[in-house]
């Protein structure tokens, strides 16, 4: 079920965003949406590069809380900016949606996550 919602929210949920928001040009902004999956290729970095129960958040150097700031930052430009600004911030909610799940099952996970530990 997990896997479900994470990848619901990752693919249909932007694509929702952009036909609401964008309606005018919405299967190019889902395109740029897309393309901000391309933060995801920090997980090459990591070892193991897949791990089910490792909370991205905090862990991943994409998806960490000094380059976060810089997500929300891109909210402020003007396109096409703001667009990859609003798709990486959906895939940061996304990524934090996944880890609440994961904390929900995995009490330890939280204890071993940065994003855990601050929710204590």
């Amino acid at each position: 079920m997990q896997a479900v919602v994470h990848y619901s929210l990752h693919f249909v949920f932007p694509a929702l965003v952009a036909y609401v928001f964008f309606r005018d040009s919405w299967q190019k902004t889902y395109l740029i949406f897309l393309a901000t999956m391309l933060v995801d290729l920090d997980h090459l970095l990591a070892n193991p590069i897949f791990q089910p129960d490792r909370c991205s958040i905090g862990f991943h150097p994409l998806h960490s809380f000094y380059v976060i700031p810089f997500y929300i930052a891109l909210l402020f430009c003007k396109k096409p900016y703001r667009l990859i600004g609003i798709g990486l911030m959906l895939h940061i909610f996304t990524d934090f949606i996944d880890c609440l799940m994961t904390f929900a099952h995995c009490h330890s996970c939280m204890g071993e996550s940065i994003l855990g530990r601050m929710m204590e």
